[in-house]
């Protein structure tokens, strides 16, 4: 099988990018980053710089791979991450392009490879659980409910790989932003903290430059966990009552 691949190659943050042409020969039992690496083996031999792109586990569970191939966040099929792409997805001659994620705050460090530390830093915002110290308790000790142990397994299923980012006209944050702060704040170890955790990663979102949320759904229909947009509503629900709590625990003046 023969693919047409036109790749945005970008040697740093400080050079221009541009989109380049390469044509490479596939198996259609490979996936779309073992096709890469084939692409790549071929540059390096020809003596050309390879194509960075980001991976680890290559199993769907890291979030670390992941970019914009026909427009389309992760490419063409749902529910999946491009590392769990395979070329039988494709027909023998299409062409494909390849582009990083496409948003202010990612911003290209070379080919299709972008800084997502933004989502560090939200998360790294909104600090930790209290817990008492010593032995770890029984994961029986504290009753929790199925159907909010099930939304809370729901929301952290997020990888955190930023295709919600990437598809979202806006590039808004809010789908990553509301799976984190729900899968804490749905649990009875959240609480003592969650609002005040709501309202700090809120806020680092907007010090993030990511923009705003208009319900689109484009983060829900891309997302390789099919993260419901549901957990917007959430955060935003948390979010509320927080600024309302902190109103109404204010001296008066």
């Amino acid at each position: 099988m023969q693919l047409t691949l036109h790749i945005w190659r970008q040697k740093s943050p400080k050079h221009t990018g541009r989109m380049v042409q390469y044509t490479v020969a596939a198996v259609e039992h490979m996936s779309f980053l073992e096709m890469l690496d084939v692409l790549n083996e071929e540059l390096t031999a020809k003596g050309e710089d390879p194509v960075a792109f980001d991976h680890d586990c290559r199993e769907g569970i890291c979030g670390a791979c992941g970019f914009m191939i026909n427009g389309i966040a992760h490419g063409p099929r749902r529910s999946t991450t491009v590392c769990q792409l395979h070329i039988r997805q494709f027909k023998d001659g299409d062409v494909l392009y390849l582009e990083p994620w496409r948003a202010r705050a990612f911003p290209v460090i070379k080919d299709l490879v972008v800084d997502r530390s933004a989502f560090d830093r939200i998360i790294a915002s909104g600090g930790f659980i209290s817990a008492p110290t010593g032995c770890a308790p029984d994961g029986n000790a504290i009753p929790v409910p199925k159907k909010r142990a099930d939304l809370a397994m729901d929301a952290a299923a997020c990888i955190g790989c930023g295709a919600c980012v990437a598809a979202c006209p806006n590039a808004s944050a809010a789908l990553f932003t509301g799976a984190k702060i729900s899968h804490l704040g749905l649990l009875p170890q959240g609480q003592p903290e969650r609002y005040d955790r709501a309202i700090r990663m809120v806020v680092q979102v907007k010090r993030e430059v990511f923009g705003s949320c208009s319900n689109i759904g484009e983060c829900e229909a891309v997302c390789p966990k099919e993260i419901s947009i549901d957990f917007i509503a959430r955060m935003n629900r948390d979010y509320i009552v927080a600024k309302f709590k902190n109103r109404k625990n204010a001296p008066s003046s």
